[in-house]
């Protein structure tokens, strides 16, 4: 049997779509090796968020020449889609194909086998109005299940190069998101993650039919009992979103919301949709919904202009939000962007400097939403074995690692059976960022809180 190895870089979505090409693969009878292995194919997923994004990608891809100088290398995703020239230019890539046209790859193969030249299947995305169907229905070593609704981004932010690598926003069709859905409750997922790069502008190029239909449909899906959503923008959380999350019992109570920035004049050269008022008081509203909830975000610190008095009011801002987690990056150039031709780069030194002062305040604020469930019972989600047991654990005692819905890391004693079931734990302890607790009961058909 031909052999193929994969390497995903980046974000969720690309490892979405690496599980929806391996499938392509296991139906044309390939075996899937480790990357570090020799194989007949070697698939490279690559990001670009960064310039450091690319290089990153150059090295994996040198370094799966090096692993089988005959096998067949193939070099997809963001840095293959915007820079198609410089990945060729890589001795030893057969073939590039960019964030489109996928379900091709295995033809593009060949054809390198073939006639021994390089294929370059890259195409104009701006041009590309269709959503590509991919479908995944296993997820390798996965208890959750991540379930693409979308591809692509209009915002066109003026740091991220994404809309240029990912094309414009095209939703994918509600009954094939159902269908998949399906197809993963009857595979035994019970929780299932919604993703794509601009998640919640899911049906805005859909005739009438929205992120809050979709929300409503899903929830009525037997064997689904938790929906995530990967991402939403706060200026995507409209009333019609607010009214389908209220009166769904599978939403989970964690929503990641980017902020990016906790200033105004930060917010506007960002080109941002939202003042920090319209966040605040969007997020106030999910709180409404979802008192206890799990909020998290992306903070940008030292992007070009930024102030330190800027950078204080976003101390104090995200301090006010009193987040559960944050996300924090350094402005990072990104040739192509509006922002790495802006005056007013802050120097490295500062941006450090900032970064060090956001995640200090994020520990506190990650403590600070842990500690609230001290002493409560969740249904976690166990996803695997935990890795590092408690030092006074039992020897030989079994401990399990997963999730609650609010997105806190839960580590309990239990049977291995146990994994992929939804299991009642009290929360005893926090350790470091992980919950320790106690099993309660089996928690079945239905998820509780």
């Amino acid at each position: 049997m031909p052999t193929v190895a994969f390497y995903t870089l980046g974000c969720k979505v690309n490892a979405y779509e690496t599980e929806a090409i391996w499938r392509l693969f296991e139906q044309r009878g390939y075996t899937r090796v480790d990357f570090e292995d020799e194989a007949d194919v070697y698939v490279i997923n690559t990001c670009t968020v960064t310039n450091t994004g690319d290089q990153k990608s150059r090295k994996i891809i040198r370094r799966a020449v090096r692993k089988n100088p005959d096998a067949v290398v193939a070099v997809t995703g963001c840095y293959a889609q915007t820079s198609p020239a410089e990945v060729l230019a890589i001795p030893g890539v057969d073939v590039v194909i960019g964030t489109t046209g996928r379900n091709r790859l295995l033809e593009y193969i060949e054809e390198a086998r073939r006639t021994r030249r390089p294929v370059n299947a890259v195409t104009n995305i701006m041009k590309v109005r269709e959503y590509e169907n991919l479908t995944v229905t296993k997820f390798a070593e996965r208890t959750r299940a991540f379930l693409k609704i979308q591809e692509g981004c209009n915002n066109f932010c003026t740091f991220c190069i994404i809309p240029w690598a990912k094309g414009l926003a095209r939703s994918r069709r509600p009954e094939d998101v159902l269908a998949e859905a399906r197809a993963l409750a009857e595979a035994g997922y019970r929780e299932i993650v919604l993703t794509g790069t601009h998640t919640g502008g899911y049906g805005e190029d859909l005739d009438g039919y929205r992120l809050s239909d979709l929300l409503r449909d899903l929830s009525r899906i037997d064997g689904i009992e938790r929906i995530r959503i990967s991402s939403i923008e706060a200026s995507q959380l409209t009333d019609d979103v607010f009214e389908a999350m209220a009166a769904s019992e599978k939403l989970c109570r964690h929503f990641h919301v980017p902020l990016q920035a906790g200033d105004d004049a930060v917010l506007r050269r960002m080109r941002r949709k939202y003042t920090t008022g319209e966040y605040a008081a969007r997020i106030e509203r999910l709180r409404e919904i979802f008192p206890e909830a799990a909020i998290t975000t992306d903070v940008i610190v030292g992007f070009p202009g930024e102030t330190e008095a800027m950078f204080e009011a976003g101390v104090r801002f995200v301090e006010q939000i009193g987040f559960s987690e944050l996300h924090v990056f350094p402005y990072s150039k990104r040739s192509g962007t509006p922002a790495a031709r802006m005056p007013d780069q802050v120097p490295e030194p500062e941006k450090k400097r900032r970064v060090q002062t956001m995640l200090a305040l994020n520990e506190r604020l990650k403590a600070a939403y842990r500690r609230k469930f001290l002493g409560r019972v969740l249904s976690v989600l166990p996803e695997a074995r935990e890795a590092k047991p408690p030092a006074d654990a039992d020897a030989g005692e079994v401990w399990l690692a997963g999730l609650t819905d609010n997105y806190l890391r839960v580590s309990f004693p239990g049977d291995p059976s146990l994994i992929g079931e939804l299991v009642r734990v009290r929360l005893d302890a926090l350790d470091g960022e992980v919950l320790r607790g106690t099993p309660v009961r089996l928690l079945s058909p239905v998820a509780g809180a």
